[in-house]
């Protein structure tokens, strides 16, 4: 399983997790330090891991780490498209560089990480691809416009190259989450003006009265993974 994000949240929770039921990990984050760190905790555990820096927004980096995950374990069998990163501002206030920024980290990455990892699993006619979204791809919140973009895009990414493969035996679902308790978030509680009260409102969004955890949405993304769900394609799971 090639896992990108790694280093933390959501990502670090999926690598654990997928590791767990046997999966040899090709770990990939910018993150070098807290790529180690995931890469540490699976291997104490007994887990086979390959931790690989690297910017997935950059394609020769993506190569370069996906042929790393093949000389290490000589196939690619799941594909885990996690990483993400978000800003705030309103449209009319958002500086270009930082739209675009969102876009490549968020979107594009899925789209070179699927290019390098598809020949192998066309080669096999066997693979399965989870995209991690976001409910901001299904409905607005004020803020986050590039944000959103990119994650409506995913989904969308995700329905099209479902239908594209689906004869060759590749499925890609998506994951659209909710407010998880991630670095991420933390950071953006963190800028808040008033922490308390955004904290507040995020857990009053949520009927379960709660915000998730990174292991929640991970027991979400295994199920799309495993041939459990071999007759699953073209979904997103919110």
């Amino acid at each position: 399983a090639f896992v990108s994000g790694m280093a933390s949240g959501i990502g670090d929770a999926i690598a654990e997790l997928f590791a767990g039921e046997g999966a040899a990990i090709i770990g990939v984050d910018i993150d070098q330090k807290g790529g180690m760190a995931s890469a540490e905790k699976i291997e104490a555990r007994g887990g086979r891991v390959l931790f690989v820096r690297a910017d997935v927004g950059s394609e020769s980096e993506v190569r370069a780490a996906v042929d790393a995950g093949l000389r290490a374990f000589g196939k690619i069998d799941v594909l885990a498209n996690i990483v993400g990163i978000a800003s705030e501002a309103p449209c009319h206030k958002m500086d270009l560089h930082d739209w675009d920024k969102i876009l490549r980290v968020n979107l594009t990455s899925m789209f070179l990480t699927s290019k390098h990892v598809l020949p192998g699993m066309l080669e096999r006619c066997y693979g399965a691809i989870v995209n991690m979204a976001s409910v901001q791809g299904l409905l607005g919140l004020a803020g986050y416009p590039h944000y959103a973009a990119s994650k409506g895009g995913i989904i969308s990414l995700t329905r099209q190259m479902a239908r594209e493969y689906a004869a060759n035996g590749i499925r890609v679902n998506c994951i659209a989450p909710g407010t998880i308790e991630t670095p991420l978030n933390v950071q953006v509680l963190q800028r808040a003006a008033d922490p308390q009260t955004l904290r507040a409102a995020w857990v009053k969004m949520h009927p379960l009265g709660r915000l998730g955890t990174p292991r929640d949405v991970a027991n979400g993304a295994l199920y799309p993974a495993l041939d459990e769900s071999s007759w699953v394609t073209g979904q997103c799971l919110v």
